[in-house]
């Protein structure tokens, strides 16, 4: 049974970093895109979202998903599922995307 909790907070972990590094490689494409001047599918410029009121000031939305990667790993690392490497190298990742 431990294995299997492992195997899967392993793979959660690797999700959330691929989800991440998708974001992060979306984000650079829009912005190379928006700097050429350039969009794809000739479908213009992104539109601007209608104005909504804020509902209350938060930090970046980058930010807070770091933060929720960085608390699941934690709880993983304390828990014993990741060893203190595989935490490492994980968080890593976490801060560098």
């Amino acid at each position: 049974m431990p294995g299997l909790i492992r195997g899967v907070a392993r793979t959660a972990v690797v999700a959330g970093t691929a989800t991440a590094v998708s974001n992060r490689v979306t984000r650079r494409q829009q912005g190379r895109w928006a700097a050429q001047g350039q969009y794809p599918y000739d479908a213009g410029p992104p539109r601007a979202a209608p104005y909504a009121e804020p509902s209350a000031p938060s930090s970046p939305p980058d930010m807070t998903g770091k933060i929720e990667q960085l608390k699941q790993l934690g709880e993983l690392k304390a828990q014993g599922v990741l060893t203190e490497a595989e935490f490492e190298e994980q968080k890593r990742r976490v801060l560098e995307s």
